[in-house]
């Protein structure tokens, strides 16, 4: 089976976490929308058309796939996947039936297309270029059937969706013959068959699982050291150190991260920081993320209103009563930061104590603190400062990342001006 995993316009709605990686690689429950897909569909073959920005970071990770390639597209039939669709649990294809022997037809989700299932005649034009003129006709030529599932257009969703995915992953991903097992001194509270440990996690006396409400995962090489409660549905990634934490329900800890104090409803990419006392709770950390002691996140308006959240300056309504921060890759925040619920903080940003909260958006490359805001026009010093973080863990900055962060820093610096202590005053949001 072949697939195309594909970005659309709307992407851009998913950002901060978008603007440095594909869509694919956002997490939701225990794997990426990309396995998600490759697994609903059993692709054999897996290729993508995706923003120039990012296509270098599929290539240098997976040097043999095909990427914005119409040679490998237009080669045999395909599947095109939206890539911000999270499939339903169970994949009507599991069976022998062939997608391909109903025609060229459309799956999708109220309305809007999540796959489209295209013979090498309807590819002949496709590019990334083309993609949504492509799909806009195919929605008004071929036949169309909901299939299921969600499509993602804002990151707060990825939360809400994470508790439930959690549980759908579990299932697929977890060892049988392992689960249930626990050392001497881990306490479980539910069915034991519904926790998984890896052989290689180290879990300390004191610690309980409480798999009552869903399963609980803990990934090759964790750490989960004593006075950590895991309340199930939740994962800890692989490599992943707990330290005496509160992971509450709906959790996922991505690979690598070093987490304490009390997580609720969140994800962690991966490789984030959050060691010490504080609470996060209905946020999503995209990765390389420090937040400093004492920092807060509020999740829930004091008079219980939905919350919105500031984008381009406009309060988008999320419809939500808990909303927490979205917060792009390498954002740092300083001793005892608040971040207001509906937060979104770009790549890069540097939040500093002013003494209330912080401003509830904050741009890529730019320090907020006391000063008011400052724009990190200098981008190959911040990269350094990148490059030195990743070493501390065994990674090293890669030229596609390089490329990425260089793109996104000059964009920024270009739309705040090119002073190198470009300081304006400080404007909080209400």
């Amino acid at each position: 089976m072949r697939i195309c995993i594909y970005e659309d316009q709307q992407v851009r709605g998913l950002e901060p976490l978008t603007l440095t990686r594909p869509v694919s690689d956002l997490i939701c429950g225990l794997d990426t929308l990309g396995v998600k897909q490759t697994r609903y569909f059993r692709a054999s073959s897996v290729g993508y058309l995706c923003r120039p920005v990012v296509a270098g970071v599929i290539r240098e990770r997976t040097p043999r796939t095909p990427v914005n390639d119409p040679v490998w597209l237009r080669a045999a039939s395909t599947i095109l996947v939206n890539a911000r669709w999270v499939p339903p649990a169970k994949s009507p294809l599991r069976s022998t039936a062939d997608p391909f022997l109903d025609g060229p037809h459309l799956g999708t989700v109220n309305g809007q297309i999540a796959y489209a299932v295209l013979d090498a005649r309807h590819l002949l034009t496709v590019s990334p270029q083309t993609l949504d003129d492509c799909l806009e006709d195919w929605s008004q030529t071929l036949p169309a059937r909901e299939v299921g599932g969600d499509l993602v257009t804002r990151p707060w969703e990825l939360v809400d969706l994470n508790a439930a995915q959690i549980a759908v992953d579990f299932e697929v991903d977890a060892d049988p013959g392992a689960a249930g097992f626990h050392p001497t001194g881990f306490a479980v509270v539910g069915p034991a068959d519904r926790l998984y440990i890896h052989p290689t996690a180290r879990i300390d006396p004191m610690v309980v699982a409480d798999t009552t409400s869903g399963p609980v995962s803990i990934g090759a090489g964790a750490i989960i050291q004593a006075f950590t409660r895991l309340e199930g549905p939740c994962g800890i990634g692989v490599g992943s150190v707990v330290l005496g934490a509160k992971i509450r329900s709906g959790t996922t800890i991505g690979p690598h991260c070093r987490v304490g104090g009390e997580i609720e409803r969140s994800i962690l990419l991966g490789y984030d920081n959050k060691y010490h006392e504080g609470f996060l709770g209905h946020s999503y950390l995209g990765e390389w993320v420090n937040l400093a002691a004492g920092t807060h996140t509020s999740d829930l308006r004091l008079d219980y209103r939905p919350v919105t959240v500031p984008i381009n300056g406009a309060e988008v309504p999320t419809g939500r009563l808990k909303v927490g921060a979205i917060v792009g890759d390498h954002v740092r925040t300083g001793l005892g930061v608040l971040l207001n619920s509906g937060t979104i903080a770009g790549p890069f940003a540097q939040i500093l104590p002013t003494g209330g909260f912080a401003p509830r958006e904050v741009a890529a490359f730019t320090r907020v603190g006391p000063r008011g805001v400052t724009v990190l026009d200098d981008v190959d010093r911040v990269l350094v400062t990148a490059d030195t973080m990743l070493r501390r863990r065994g990674r090293v900055l890669t030229p596609a990342l390089d490329a990425v962060y260089r793109s996104l820093g000059g964009a920024s610096v270009g739309r705040h001006g090119h002073q190198a202590e470009a300081v304006r005053p400080l404007r909080r949001s209400a």
